[in-house]
C-alpha cells in the first residue's frame, strides 16, 4: 500500500469557518480548544482506504485561538475530506480525542457516505478511514437561482403539509422511475399533486445528513433525526451520485417549490446528534472538543439525556450557539429555505448542566436574528425529559406546535366527557394558552397527527398501538394516543364501521382547517394512508410508511373533501371583496357568539358533547355557523335569523361525497330555522357573500 502524501499549507484564515474556496485555493477552518495536533486528509474516493494527501496543520503558524485553519493550492470543488484530531483521550474529564478517527467537518457542506460505512467502526478502537463519511468542499457561489428568494407568505394564509421526502414518492405506485423515487427531484415531479391540495408550505422531515445506522440492529433511521451534519443535505435523497449532487438537486427542488407558491419549512435538529451516549461512535464533534459540543452528567465520562437519544447538544454554549445561527442563516441565505421546526426546542432553554435558562441565549439570538426577521420560526416546545412549554415558550416570533389542540380535539372527537369548554378555546387559537403573548391567532400550529403517532387512520382504526415490527416488543411510542376504533381492531369489512371511521377522519381535519390558528396536516391523512397501527415509525423505512398512491383513488372523497376545505379556507371561492384576506383574519374581525342545541345556550357542562358557534362578519355581510357534535345521536340545533339571506350547506361530515362539501357557488340550501345533525358530525352553513 502506498503511504499517503504529506504536505504543509499556508496559513490561511480562522474565518469563516468550513471549507471555503477562494481564487488561491480552499480555507479550511475548524475549531478544537483542547487538541494537540490536527491533519486535514483529502480523499480521491469516498471509500479510499488511505486518504490521497495528509496534511499536518501546524499550531505555531495555522492556529488562531483555538481556530485550526490551512489554505491549500489546487483543491477544486467536489474534492473529498476530513479531520483527524489528536488529543487527550480521558472520558472521566469530557475529553475524547481519537486520531485514527476521520472526522467531518462540522461546517462541511456537503457529505459522502462510503458503500462500507460503518458506524460500528466508528466506534471501536483502530483506524475507520475506508468507511467513515467524509466531507465535501462545495462553491456555493456556481448554482444559478434565476432570481428566486424566500416567499415570506403570511402565516394567516398558510396550510403546512409535513411530509418526508423519501416517503412521498418511494412507493412503487408513485410512477416515478427507480433513480428519481425517493428523492428531491422525484419531489419536484409530484408538486401538481401538492397545489391541487392547496397546500400553501411543505415542512420536511429531517433533510441534514444523518446517520441511517443510528437504530436498533436490524433497523435503519428513517426518520433521520440523528443528523451528523447542521449544514448538508442529507446525500442519500438525491437522484445524483456526484458529491456535489444533493446540494444542487436540493436548491432545484426549493426552487421548483417556490415556482408553485409553495414554502420550504425544515424540520432541524439541533438538541442532539448521531453520536448517542458514551459507547457511541466518533463521528464529528466530540472528536474535535467534546465538552463544548455536549451537555455532559456530573460524571464527565457520562452524557446528560434530555431528547431520549443518549446524548444532548450543548446549545447554549457560545461555540455551538454560533453554529446553530451559522445553520440558520445558511439555509437561509444559500439555501432559500422559508422556515424551520425545531424538534424537541425546549432542550435549547437549557444550559451546560441541563438547568433550565430564564433568558437562554442561544433562543434570543434565533429570536432577533435580522436574517430570520420574516421566517417561519416553529418550536415543538418540549423535551424528552418532561419540560412541557407550550404557551410559555420564549421568545417573541415564535410558532409552536399546539399539543393541547392535538390532545383536546382528539378527547372530544372520540366521545370523552369534559371536553366542550377547552375545544371552544382551541378553535379560537387557543387564547387561554397564548393569550397572554397578546400574539395572533397563527402562534398555534393546529394539528391532530404528525410524523410522530398515528396517522389519522389509525387513529380511528386502532385502540392500541402496534409496533411489534420496531423490534421493542410493543414498549416503544406512546400509549395516550386518545383513538377509538369503532368496533374492530384494524382494517373492518363492516360498512357501518367503515362509514363511520370515514366520518370521524372528516371531522378531524374540518376542526384542524376550521380553527384558528395555523393548521398543519400529515402527509397522506388526506388519502387516508395507514401504517397498520405503529406509532413510531421512525425505523420502518418501507410500504408501512410511504405514500401509497393508490389510495388517492380509494378515498377519493376525502381527497376532494381536503382540496375544497383548504380553498375556502384561503377564501379563493368568495366574493372578489373577501379574496384578499383569509378564513383566519376574517375570523378575527368577525363577532362570535357560542350557542347549544338552542340560540345563546351553550352547554358547558361536564357531560356535553355538542357546540355551535356563529361568525358574523359585518364588512362582507357574511354569517358562519358551526355545529359540533359528538353525541351518539342526532341533535336538533336552533339556527339564527339571517336577515333575508337563505341558510347553505358548505359542509356536513355525515353526507356521502359529493353532498360531505359544497362547491361554495353550489352549495345546498339548508331550509328552515332547525338544522339536524347527525350523530358524530360536523356542519357548517353560511349566509351571504
Amino acid at each position: 500500500m502506498t503511504a499517503p502524501a504529506k504536505g504543509s499549507a499556508r496559513s490561511g484564515q480562522s474565518s469563516p469557518l468550513g471549507a471555503t474556496v477562494t481564487p488561491d485555493g480552499v480555507n479550511f477552518s475548524v475549531y478544537s480548544r483542547s487538541a494537540w495536533g490536527v491533519e486535514l486528509v483529502l480523499f480521491n474516493r469516498e471509500d479510499d482506504v488511505e486518504p490521497a494527501r495528509t496534511i499536518a496543520i501546524d499550531p505555531a503558524t495555522n492556529r488562531t485561538y483555538f481556530y485550526w485553519h490551512a489554505c491549500v493550492e489546487g483543491v477544486k470543488p467536489g474534492q473529498l475530506y476530513g479531520y483527524r484530531v489528536q488529543g487527550p483521550f480521558d472520558p472521566a474529564s469530557g475529553m475524547r480525542f481519537d486520531p485514527d478517527k476521520v472526522l467531518l467537518d462540522p461546517y462541511g457542506r456537503g457529505v459522502v457516505v462510503p458503500k462500507s460505512y460503518s458506524r460500528e467502526a466508528a466506534r471501536r478502537v483502530g483506524d475507520n478511514g475506508a468507511t467513515a463519511m467524509k466531507s465535501v468542499v462545495v462553491d456555493l457561489g456556481a448554482y444559478d437561482w434565476e432570481g428566486d428568494t424566500p416567499l415570506r407568505r403570511p402565516a394567516s394564509r398558510t396550510i403546512i403539509y409535513e411530509m418526508h421526502v423519501r416517503g412521498f414518492t418511494r412507493h412503487p405506485s408513485s410512477g416515478l422511475p427507480e433513480k428519481t423515487s425517493g428523492t428531491y427531484a422525484g419531489l419536484i415531479q409530484k408538486i401538481p399533486y401538492l397545489q391541487d391540495l392547496g397546500i400553501t408550505a411543505v415542512e420536511l422531515l429531517p433533510v441534514f445528513q444523518f446517520d441511517v445506522q443510528d437504530a436498533l440492529p436490524g433497523q435503519v433511521n428513517y426518520w433521520g433525526y440523528a443528523p451528523v451534519s447542521f449544514f448538508a443535505p442529507h446525500q442519500a435523497y438525491s437522484s445524483r451520485r456526484d458529491p456535489l449532487g444533493p446540494i444542487d438537486e436540493f436548491r432545484d427542488m426549493v426552487k421548483a417549490l417556490h415556482r408553485a407558491g409553495i414554502e420550504v419549512i425544515l424540520d432541524v435538529v439541533f438538541n442532539h446528534t448521531a453520536e448517542g451516549g458514551h459507547t457511541g461512535p466518533t463521528l464529528s464533534f466530540r472528536g474535535f472538543e467534546n465538552s463544548a459540543y455536549y451537555i455532559l452528567e456530573e460524571d464527565r465520562s457520562r452524557y446528560a439525556d434530555y431528547s431520549g437519544t443518549g446524548n444532548t447538544l450543548n446549545a447554549n454554549n457560545p461555540i455551538v450557539r454560533r453554529m446553530i445561527l451559522d445553520s440558520l442563516r445558511y439555509w437561509v441565505e444559500e439555501m432559500h429555505v422559508d422556515g424551520f421546526r425545531f424538534d424537541l426546542a425546549s432542550i435549547l432553554d437549557r444550559d451546560q448542566s441541563g438547568n433550565l435558562l430564564a433568558n437562554p441565549p442561544v433562543l434570543w439570538d434565533i429570536d432577533s436574528a435580522p436574517v430570520l426577521a420574516s421566517t417561519k420560526l416553529i418550536a415543538e416546545a418540549w423535551d424528552a425529559a418532561g419540560l412541557y412549554q407550550v404557551g410559555s415558550f420564549i421568545g417573541d416570533s415564535w410558532r409552536e406546535w399546539n399539543g393541547r389542540f392535538r390532545d383536546d380535539v382528539r378527547s372530544f372527537l372520540r366521545g370523552d366527557e369534559g371536553y366542550v369548554a377547552p375545544l371552544a378555546d382551541r378553535l379560537l387559537g387557543s387564547p387561554q394558552i397564548y393569550g397572554h403573548k397578546e400574539r395572533e391567532a397563527e402562534a398555534s400550529v393546529n394539528f391532530v397527527t404528525c410524523h410522530d403517532g398515528f396517522t389519522l387512520n389509525d387513529l380511528v382504526s386502532y385502540n392500541q398501538k402496534h409496533n411489534e415490527a420496531n423490534g421493542e416488543h410493543n414498549a416503544d411510542g406512546t400509549n395516550d394516543n386518545r383513538s377509538y376504533n369503532w368496533g374492530v381492531e384494524g382494517p373492518a369489512s363492516d360498512p357501518a364501521i367503515e362509514t363511520m371511521r370515514n366520518r370521524q377522519v372528516k371531522n378531524f381535519l374540518a376542526l384542524t382547517m376550521l380553527s384558528l390558528g395555523l393548521p398543519m396536516l400529515l402527509m397522506g391523512d388526506e388519502v387516508r394512508r395507514t401504517q397498520g397501527g405503529n406509532n413510531n415509525a421512525y425505523c420502518q423505512d418501507n410500504e408501512t410508511s410511504w405514500f401509497d398512491w393508490t389510495l388517492v383513488a380509494k378515498h377519493a372523497d376525502v381527497h376532494r373533501f381536503v382540496k375544497l376545505i383548504s380553498a375556502h379556507r384561503l377564501m379563493r371561492d368568495f366574493a372578489p371583496e373577501l379574496q384578499d384576506i383569509s378564513l383566519n383574519q376574517l375570523l378575527r374581525r368577525a363577532d362570535r357568539a357560542w350557542h347549544g342545541v338552542s340560540l345563546g345556550k351553550p352547554d358547558w357542562s361536564v357531560s356535553s358533547h355538542s357546540l355551535a358557534s356563529s361568525v358574523w362578519y359585518r364588512d362582507g355581510n357574511l354569517l358562519f355557523y358551526v355545529i359540533l357534535n359528538a353525541y351518539w345521536e342526532p341533535l336538533e340545533f336552533e339556527l339564527p335569523a339571517t336577515n333575508g339571506n337563505p341558510w347553505h350547506r358548505w359542509i356536513d361530515t355525515s353526507l356521502d361525497s359529493p353532498h360531505d362539501i359544497a362547491e361554495w357557488p353550489c352549495a345546498p340550501l339548508a331550509t328552515g330555522l332547525i338544522y339536524r345533525a347527525a350523530p358524530r358530525s360536523v356542519v357548517a352553513l353560511y349566509a351571504g357573500a
